[in-house]
């Protein structure tokens, strides 16, 4: 009896201290959310004369309407729609063709091309943008939209080992088979491997699409225009040398996150199980 009462009592201060854990990181991601809406409800003055955990006396939602109106959210909006689409599109493509590749041929160099990929992986990215920015250059691809897509559209190692770790569980029958009945290579990485890879495809499309979107060096960088801005650099807008609008650019990033809610919500249950069964393999 004394054994089992010191199990439950141990069973209980465990199951207090693991909620206890939880709850204090729950509320410290929360934490800058709220500051960041009660932020985006103040008005210039009283935002400077208050706390940005202080609830604001009036709640000032023109702020929305003029961060929109300001910093042009409805072309930066549109221009990020268009580069996540075609980011995607193109990643998921060239990615799982170049580890369809790798994966179910065996040539001179394979293993090679892997230890590459995986080296470009340690190379970071800032390091290398005097020499990308003069390609960019002499492709003129600076500051055309086209040319900000080619560029995030480039080769995703972390993508492409996610599809070589789920295609290694797709049977290699499934390919003679086809051959057999007389399937071309394309026809077989189109109609059998690519639908398998629907779990990757998913998991990716959370990476690459999380990190296009918020992606503002780049962005910055390649495109100059007012008119090609994203979401991610158009909050900038209210940033200058004389001091920032806080809550203009609070106003500014709720509005941002409307859209990737409104994703998560429509999409959640594909999105659960994308990421569960990346997590497990066999």
């Amino acid at each position: 009896m004394m054994v089992e009462k010191k199990v439950r009592y141990e069973s209980v201060i465990f199951t207090t201290l693991k909620y206890l854990v939880l709850v204090f990181f729950a509320f410290w991601t929360i934490l800058p959310l709220v500051s960041c809406i009660i932020t985006a409800l103040k008005n210039a003055e009283e935002y400077q004369s208050t706390s940005v955990m202080v609830l604001p006396k009036i709640f000032y939602f023109k702020n929305f309407l003029e961060a929109f109106k300001l910093a042009n959210m409805g072309r930066a909006f549109l221009n990020s729609f268009v580069v996540l689409v075609c980011v995607l599109a193109g990643s998921i493509i060239i990615s799982s063709q170049l580890a369809y590749i790798l994966n179910r041929f065996r040539f001179p160099g394979n293993t090679l091309i892997r230890r590459l990929f995986l080296f470009a992986t340690l190379l970071p990215g800032v390091a290398m943008q005097v020499s990308v920015y003069s390609i960019m250059g002499k492709l003129g691809f600076i500051n055309h939209l086209y040319g900000y897509i080619i560029l995030m559209m480039g080769t995703d190692v972390i993508s492409i080992y996610i599809f070589i770790q789920f295609m290694e569980n797709i049977s290699v029958s499934l390919d003679e088979s086809a051959i057999m009945d007389g399937a071309s290579f394309f026809k077989i990485y189109w109609k059998i491997i690519l639908p398998l890879l629907k779990p990757a495809t998913i998991t990716t499309m959370i990476l690459k699409g999380v990190g296009c979107y918020n992606e503002y060096y780049c962005a910055n960088l390649y495109l100059q225009d007012m008119d090609l801005r994203t979401v991610a650099i158009s909050l900038y807008t209210f940033t200058g040398p004389l001091g920032s609008k806080y809550n203009l650019i609070c106003a500014g990033v709720i509005i941002s996150m409307i859209p990737a809610f409104i994703v998560f919500i429509l999409c959640q249950k594909h999105i659960y199980s994308g990421i569960t069964s990346g997590a497990v393999k066999g």
